[in-house]
């Protein structure tokens, strides 16, 4: 479970948290939702401790992640960013059991078990016949896909994902949008992703959490829908959206 606590996020004189408290649930698929510049990067970003907290907390599991050590860290929380990975002469497969090194001896030996899971998170992206190939020959939606296996490797409670349909085209980020749900509900994880494409976070997802700076909104898919908050945040963008009829257009 990731809980927030009075978190207040910026840079500079920015605000663009101030004082948000939210307890994100395990077991669920969790949209989080902004207009552009609104936050949503820099929130995944601190959860993950990989940012600056202006003054607050982030506790995942019930624990404060500045006392938690790396390896600790590493075990309950996974990320993967917008960057485009591009890595030469080391195979998608290598790439996928990099997830597996907060449970490797210290020479990163993969275990039996440890190869076992990788072939499984290749599998479940569909990756498998990508296993021997490597990531400076493939397109940017596949070298997504392995990083998001990647993380899946790592097994952690906690899945951090920055736009991860950004590089898909629009059947994939829908099967992958599906998959995700099937995560969080089977393994019971606390899945949280930002994203443009309300159509999935309204039809997929669980809860929705919603930057309207400098508040953050956190509720159940309908309640958020039956809210209009989402309404009232894009009002003044080139979207139409019908809460009643789950329709989204886009002119």
């Amino acid at each position: 479970m990731i809980q927030l606590k009075d978190l207040t996020l910026g840079y500079g004189q920015r605000i663009l948290l101030d004082r948000v408290s939210a307890k994100l649930s395990e077991g669920g698929l969790i949209a989080l939702l902004g207009r552009n510049g609104s936050g949503k990067s820099t929130l995944l970003r601190a959860i993950a401790r990989l940012g600056e907290i202006a003054s607050g907390e982030v506790l995942l599991n019930g624990k404060e992640i500045s006392r938690l050590r790396p390896e600790e860290l590493a075990k309950i929380i996974s990320f993967v960013t917008t960057e485009k990975i591009r890595i030469p002469n080391l195979k998608c497969q290598d790439v996928v059991a990099l997830g597996r090194a907060p449970y490797t001896n210290w020479v990163g030996r993969l275990e039996a078990r440890d190869r076992e899971i990788v072939a499984q998170s290749l599998a479940l992206l569909d990756m498998s016949t990508y296993a021997e190939r490597t990531m400076d020959q493939m397109s940017d939606g596949e070298c997504q896909r392995i990083m998001i296996a990647r993380a899946l490797a790592q097994d952690t409670p906690i899945i951090l994902l920055d736009e991860p349909t950004s590089f898909l085209d629009l059947p994939n980020r829908y099967e992958l949008g599906v998959l995700l749900q099937k995560l969080a509900h089977e393994q019971n994880k606390c899945i949280l992703f930002s994203t443009h494409e309300l159509d999935i976070a309204l039809t997929l997802c669980d809860s929705i959490a919603l930057i309207d700076r400098p508040h953050l909104h956190y509720l159940p898919t309908q309640q958020m829908i039956n809210s209009g908050h989402i309404e009232r945040l894009f009002r003044n963008e080139t979207i139409t959206f019908d809460p009643k009829e789950l329709r989204i257009r886009i002119r």
